[in-house]
């Protein structure tokens, strides 16, 4: 989640962990890094989960596999860094390295709201700002590897699975869903059932609690 608030970070292997505590060389090639525009607002109850399982579903359509993802656009600025670090969290989903936002407000109003100095948060935001890194991106200020586009408003409330939680499914087709993945087979994230097993209903009768006897009606040994 440190990616949301722009810290550049991922998780590694055990062998590449093992020669960076041993300070052994560790070659690594330059990512491509794809472009995520933002546009728009969320709607109103749409929340952050709704919107990372539609940024999930896209992305494995894209194949992001072993690539950066950058968060850019005027609609990253509408998102809170809860949001953006929900974001951030689910890169293991989509299947990025990392899911990445830029440096900006939403950035130093977490430092001044985690301790952090004037000083020191002056001090960042002069050396972004000199590295040309401070702020969100726009459309067309970057060159990316790949750009990948969504509307912040065609984000629809949705639920997650049935099985993986990168599976999306609105929540006005969860019935149809549901229905579809009951037959089909578990290598496709169905429940492999028979379609006469669907309306099948089981009477369950709740048998009422047993009481354990009071300690004295117990006789001693």
């Amino acid at each position: 989640m440190i990616n949301g608030i722009g810290v550049v970070g991922w998780g590694v292997g055990g062998i590449e962990a093992e020669a960076a505590m041993l300070g052994q060389p560790m070659c690594f090639l330059t990512p491509d890094v794809v472009g995520f525009e933002l546009s728009g607002r969320l709607r109103e109850g749409c929340t952050a989960t709704d919107l990372v399982l539609t940024i999930t579903e896209q992305l494995r359509k894209e194949k992001v596999v072993g690539k950066f993802v950058e968060f850019y656009g005027e609609g990253v600025e509408a998102l809170t860094l809860a949001d953006r670090a929900t974001i951030a969290n689910m890169a293991p989903e989509y299947g990025a390295t990392m899911g990445f936002f830029p440096v900006d407000q939403a950035t130093l109003d977490y430092f001044e709201g985690t301790g952090r100095s004037a000083a020191e948060i002056d001090a960042f935001v002069a050396y972004f700002k000199a590295q040309g890194l401070y702020g969100v991106p726009m459309p067309g200020q970057f060159d990316y590897s790949q750009v990948v586009k969504l509307d912040l408003g065609a984000v629809t409330p949705s639920l997650a699975g049935p099985k993986r939680p990168q599976d999306r499914i609105e929540l006005g087709k969860v019935k149809s869903t549901f229905v579809d993945l009951f037959g089909k087979p578990a290598d496709e994230n169905g429940f492999s059932k028979s379609a006469e097993n669907l309306n099948l209903r089981n009477s369950v009768s709740r048998s009422p609690p047993t009481v354990a006897p009071p300690a004295s009606a117990i006789p001693a040994t």
